[in-house]
């Protein structure tokens, strides 16, 4: 049985939890280490049981605990060769983090098989993850990528359970008050998934088996939950799925309390 446990969600801070009989590891961790605990005690997560953090990339909202939380509990970190030196150049992490390079060939780590993918964003090298479980169940995260590559598209087909970033609405982006350097960043293919692209590759991956989707990374600015929400729904629903029948269908928030997807 596995349990994942989104924290926090969005360009304030990422990180999710996910649990495999008794071990635990993060993906992300940002917002501060005093958050992060907070966050942990609140959806009754042991510290002791976390066994690694798995970072995405460098950008604050995914590390800002990273030095802190993880010198504390004595947690070993695994990113890419990339991340890791874009790590230590810009001293978010000292000599007190046990961090440790990653290839795309994966690590299993006590009940889990944690293997990266490539994503496409503006960072030094940054991954998602694919985590399988014994009973050969998978869960994906894959945020903050402008594009759905093959790399990931492969990656994620088959997963069981699914982190998707659902960021912007196009629309509201290219309207809105953001200047026209960040615009452009955001809809470029190193920027964030819009949730059309989002809705788009829900669709085909529902057909490869995929059965609960979280969306995640949600702009404050540039979109709202329903918004993410009724784009996927629309999107599968077109296909013929049926939600609660063929597929489960959330929007992870902030900051998340008893958001516990048990499986």
């Amino acid at each position: 049985m596995a349990k994942l446990c989104p924290l926090f969600s969005g360009s304030s801070g990422n990180s999710y939890y996910l649990e495999v009989s008794g071990s635990g590891i993060l993906i992300d961790c940002g917002r501060s280490a005093k958050q992060l605990e907070n966050a942990l005690k609140d959806n009754n997560i042991e510290t002791g049981n976390i066994r690694a953090i798995f970072i995405t990339h460098e950008h604050t909202d995914h590390v800002s605990a990273l030095r802190v939380f993880s010198s504390r509990y004595k947690i070993p970190v695994y990113a890419s060769p990339g991340t890791v030196q874009a790590l230590k150049s810009s001293n978010i992490i000292n000599d007190k983090v046990d961090i440790r390079p990653l290839t795309l060939d994966g690590i299993e780590l006590d009940n889990m098989l944690v293997q990266p993918f490539r994503i496409s964003h503006d960072c030094a090298e940054g991954y998602g993850y694919s985590v399988e479980t014994q009973d050969g169940r998978r869960t994906a995260f894959a945020t903050d990528t402008g594009i759905i590559t093959a790399e990931i598209k492969n990656a994620l087909t088959g997963c069981d359970t699914l982190v998707l970033e659902s960021n912007h609405d196009v629309g509201m982006l290219k309207f809105g008050a953001y200047p026209y350097v960040l615009k452009k960043r955001i809809l470029s293919d190193r920027g964030h998934l819009s949730n059309e692209l989002c809705a788009d590759t829900c669709a085909g991956l529902v057909d490869t088996g995929t059965t609960r989707i979280l969306l995640a990374h949600l702009s404050r600015e540039n979109n709202f939950p329903e918004l993410a929400r009724q784009a996927t729904l629309c999107r599968l629903q077109e296909n013929g799925m049926k939600l609660n029948v063929d597929f489960t269908l959330s929007v992870v928030p902030e900051i998340s309390v008893g958001g516990t997807v048990i499986y």
